[in-house]
């Protein structure tokens, strides 16, 4: 089996990437196997198509390839909270949650990332038109096996872009080599409110696979649901798994990130989160009227949330 992510090199899709590589997918008798395809649609797209089983993605992008949510469900969360960072040049001078210093920038965003930096800006009081805000795909993010957030934040070193809306990895790294500043961290209560429920890090797999083999969508939520309790745990496993597939330096940021994430490592889809993603979905574009929250979460995996 294949379980597709968007993004390797980052804390975002971490615990479906530890799940296979610290074996917790094989100790519930799954074989499954991790590939890198990004962006997020063409995961959706491979997942349709029956050439991956699951996606650890954003949740709302499963739109993407399955209008309306005919087909595919959620079965988990991978974290809560819509998980992006707005960073700006540093030499921008931009502060914590002043906005003002995207006006009449250029900031780099991954498709159907972008959703989420565009429907925030637009609560917040921003006009991208008037105030000339350029929402762009990252330079050099094109193509086959690309890590976004690292290659994000290479791009704002360069002064390619003025700023990315990218993962916690390729802010940490801008961060530290000293050409960017956080401006949002939605997560932490930065932006208007709604916007923490406009999408999450989630596992979503089809109806047929469901309608299939039930038994193997349960096997891949107590997979998570025990990585999440695993790195809790010990977050130093979170090393383990990034010295075997980060380059040198990310490998040794892994650990640290994760245990920032830990208080938002709970496996559970909630209606309030539907609800918002749904308002989300439908303010961008992405969907027509109201899908119920049985349309969209596999409920009756519900009770291994907690505990596996």
């Amino acid at each position: 089996m294949k379980l597709a992510v968007p993004d390797m090199i980052s804390n975002s899709y971490f615990p479906a990437i530890a799940a296979i590589e610290l074996g917790f997918f094989e100790r519930e008798g799954l074989d499954v196997s991790l590939e890198l395809i990004y962006p997020v649609d063409k995961c959706y797209a491979a997942l349709r198509a029956g050439t991956v089983d699951f996606v650890g993605g954003s949740a709302h992008s499963a739109l993407s390839a399955f209008p309306s949510w005919h087909g595919a469900k959620l079965l988990c969360a991978q974290g809560q909270g819509m998980y992006w960072f707005l960073v700006m040049h540093a030499d921008l001078g931009g502060k914590r949650g002043d906005l003002g210093v995207v006006k009449g920038r250029s900031i780099g965003a991954a498709p159907w990332v972008d959703m989420g930096l565009r429907r925030l800006l637009i609560e917040a009081g921003i006009d991208l038109t008037r105030d000339q805000v350029k929402i762009a795909p990252v330079p050099g993010a094109q193509g086959a096996g690309v890590n976004f957030g690292v290659t994000a934040a290479k791009a704002l070193e360069e002064r390619k872009i003025d700023g990315f809306w990218a993962n916690g990895m390729g802010t940490e790294v801008a961060v530290r080599r000293g050409v960017g500043a956080v401006v949002l961290d939605v997560r932490r209560g930065d932006g208007p409110k709604p916007c923490f429920n406009y999408t999450m890090a989630t596992i979503a797999t089809t109806d047929r696979l469901i309608q299939r083999s039930p038994e193997t969508a349960a096997g891949a939520v107590r997979a998570i649901v025990k990585t999440q309790a695993a790195l809790k745990e010990n977050v130093a496993r979170a090393t383990e798994v990034g010295r075997k597939l980060f380059p040198p330096e990310e490998a040794e940021l892994i650990a640290e990130l994760i245990r920032r994430d830990h208080p938002y490592y709970d496996a559970s889809i909630s209606p309030t989160f539907v609800a918002g993603m749904n308002q989300f979905s439908r303010d961008v574009g992405i969907l027509a009227g109201d899908i119920p929250y049985e349309g969209i979460v596999a409920a009756e995996f519900s009770h291994l949330w907690k505990d596996g």
